[in-house]
């Protein structure tokens, strides 16, 4: 497996839901691997120059919310614009996310957990920091759901929830979705067509 990406992503965002299926279809194209990787929202606004949406000027809030529906329109993904549960805590589904991935036997399970907590939040109203829904995502996604809560809320995925938060600022990733392929980086799910280009190149 030569193609290998590295995904750095918010579960809480919107951007991400949008690029689900896109990206799926891109990575079973070309038989490549992803490596899930959510990090810690607020650190990365705060280390990496950003500004969460509640707080930037009305203009660009508004503009935000034009561009969420132009896309769901566009790519007909249907989304709630005003999900009742955001922002959430997603750092325990973050840690399951890294869990599912360190499970060799389930390590593609991470990929379908991820999309799962990204779409319940943005499709089903559910709210991603309840431990009940999490378990419920997990078990819907072929997880013991147990064992996975038990190892997410570990010191060591509490450790790998940082250290991949740390490993993606080093790497310049400033928001979600984040895809490095090759080193370079493509941020923003309408840059998945560039994505394609690179991983089409030998």
């Amino acid at each position: 497996m030569n193609k290998v990406i590295d995904y750095y992503h918010f579960l809480l965002s919107p951007w991400s839901y949008l690029g689900i299926s896109r990206f799926n279809q891109v990575v079973a194209k070309h038989g490549a691997q992803v490596n899930y990787k959510p990090i810690n929202v607020m650190e990365t606004f705060e280390k990496m120059g950003g500004t969460p949406p509640a707080k930037r000027h009305p203009a660009r809030q508004r503009f935000r919310m034009d561009e969420l529906k132009r896309w769901s329109d566009y790519l007909n993904v249907p989304m709630n614009f005003q999900p009742a549960f955001w922002p959430a805590d997603q750092s325990l589904a973050a840690r399951m996310v890294l869990a599912a991935a360190e499970q060799e036997a389930v390590r593609q399970g991470a990929g379908k957990l991820s999309d799962a907590i990204l779409t319940a939040v943005w499709a089903e109203e559910r709210n991603i920091s309840d431990e009940a829904t999490l378990a419920e995502i997990a078990r819907a996604c072929g997880f013991d759901a147990d064992s996975l809560m038990d190892l997410a809320k570990s010191d060591a995925l509490s450790a790998s929830y940082d250290e991949t938060t740390a490993e993606a600022h080093a790497r310049d990733v400033f928001g979600s979705p984040t895809y490095i392929y090759k080193d370079e980086i493509f941020w923003g799910q309408d840059r998945i067509d560039f994505l394609d280009r690179a991983l089409e190149k030998p």
